[in-house]
């Protein structure tokens, strides 16, 4: 079978249109009978200990899904690559990977199933979910293949690998046993943002996926007055109601002024004395009345004494809610440096298990987190009176309780009960599931992580061996 041209070898004029689909075709054709591809594959010896392979890892797509145009232009880059190797007289095998796990397979499976819930995927069980999640991702194997024949890759598809296969898996698993024999790898409990929908942690380069996982939100933010062992009311001020049950601290910055204020006898806050950042006074003033000489006296407040934040440290206070009063070292005032007088109150309402900060400095304090938030983002029993309500429905009720003194609330004395201080609308840019697009909640979860820290100095001078294209990476 000779090499198909597209035009005859004794025709020196190229046809003004030439049957390109033809050429194509029997191109194709020609590769196919001649075995031209593994030929380049064949006629090159790898060499002593693989001297003269060139190894070409292909990252493997999804095919639960049809290739798109992203996928064809890096498939060119790919070639060109492999086929600039061969010319230099390498050998360079060329398998082709399919990419089979994580939770695009898992979903696409529950819909084709109809679950909406993890409780159907065990009630049909776990042997019969993972069939139907392995029909899902090879759907498309036939099309992609064809695809990528038709761009004139040359990749080894018989020799395929997939990242369900047991030699697969058995060779991740072995990388991860090396890095625990070294002791780089540990199981640790960590504040990661997290979807309670899919169920899943995410790291923080899922945060950076697409350019629409931060979105607009609107969300209740709420200033509470907690009674401090002094008698007066701290402010504090947060955008996520829904983790004041699991309070543990609070915090200020050592080096803020804070201010001891008077309200405004029109105040509804009259007769008590409250602490919030002396530079946020002024956005207070419709709860606390203005410090200014010049308005009446009934809507005057007044500074009785200002402290810096470092000796606020150490006093007591009563909790918002009384779940987990009588936890080791909890609800006292903490120094963090993160703390700011941006907005809010100058004083954090700390929750460990919901927030990276509020667990390093809570930690540091010899504070525990409770996480009364199960896997599905709803309250637990720890919370009684929300018990089962998704977080985010949870925050209606808790601010009407904060604000009557009704439900948990009716248990703690009155003089030492919180004080709903401004409730108020907050939008903001807020993080979203990549694949679900649901909001997702920061919370404590264990998983393994790798302590990267510890060698990165060595993958840094490693770096600087390899060629990468282009140099300025």
């Amino acid at each position: 079978m000779a090499y198909p041209l597209h035009r005859s070898p004794d025709d020196a004029a190229v046809p003004a249109s030439p049957d390109l689909p033809a050429l194509e075709r029997d191109v194709l054709a020609y590769w196919q009978a001649d075995g031209t591809f593994q030929a380049s594959i064949d006629q090159r010896p790898a060499g002593e200990n693989g001297s003269e392979e060139f190894v070409f890892y292909d990252g493997p797509p999804f095919a639960n899904g049809l290739p798109h145009y992203g996928h064809l232009l890096t498939g060119y880059a790919k070639d060109i690559v492999g086929r600039y190797q061969t010319q230099r007289g390498h050998r360079v095998e060329r398998r082709f990977g399919w990419d089979t796990h994580g939770l695009p397979a898992e979903l696409e499976a529950e819909r084709i199933l109809g679950i909406t819930d993890k409780s159907q995927i065990d009630e049909m069980g776990i042997a019969a979910f993972n069939d139907a999640c392995r029909t899902s991702v090879l759907r498309y194997t036939g099309e992609w293949q064809s695809y990528v024949t038709r761009q004139a890759r040359w990749v080894d598809f018989e020799n395929d690998y997939k990242t369900l296969d047991l030699t697969y898996m058995e060779s991740v698993i072995w990388a991860f046993k090396q890095l625990h024999t070294k002791g780089l790898a540990y199981e640790g409990y960590r504040v990661l943002p997290y979807c309670w929908r899919d169920e899943t942690p995410l790291s923080n380069h899922e945060l950076r996926m697409d350019d629409d996982v931060y979105a607009s939100r609107q969300d209740p933010a709420l200033t509470v007055g907690v009674r401090l062992e002094t008698g007066d009311l701290a402010l504090l001020w947060t955008t996520t109601p829904w983790t004041l049950p699991a309070n543990l601290a609070l915090a200020v910055g050592p080096g803020i002024e804070y201010s001891r204020v008077l309200p405004a006898p029109s105040s509804a806050l009259a007769g008590d004395v409250v602490v919030l950042a002396t530079s946020r006074i002024a956005s207070y003033a419709r709860e606390l009345g203005s410090l200014a000489a010049d308005v009446d006296e009934a809507d005057r407040a007044q500074v009785v004494g200002t402290v810096t934040g470092a000796e606020l440290a150490g006093l007591r206070y009563t909790p918002p809610f009384g779940y987990f009063e009588g936890h080791p070292n909890a609800h006292q005032v903490l120094v963090a440096d993160f703390v700011s007088t941006e907005d809010g109150t100058g004083l954090v309402h700390l929750a460990p298990a919901f927030g990276e900060d509020d667990m390093a400095v809570c930690a540091a304090a010899g504070i525990t987190p409770v996480v009364p938030v199960d896997a599905k983002g709803r309250m637990t029993p720890d919370v009684a009176d929300y018990a089962g309500l998704q977080v985010f429905e949870a925050n209606a009720p808790i601010i009407a309780d904060l604000k009557a003194g009704t439900g948990p609330l009716a248990h703690i004395d009155t003089a030492q009960r919180a004080v709903v201080v401004r409730h108020e609308t907050y939008e903001h840019s807020y993080p979203h599931c990549w694949r679900c697009r649901n909001p997702l909640i920061y919370k404590a979860v264990s998983s393994w992580f790798v302590r990267v820290t510890e060698f990165r100095d060595r993958m840094v001078e490693l770096n600087q061996d390899i060629t990468w294209v282009p140099d300025h990476i």
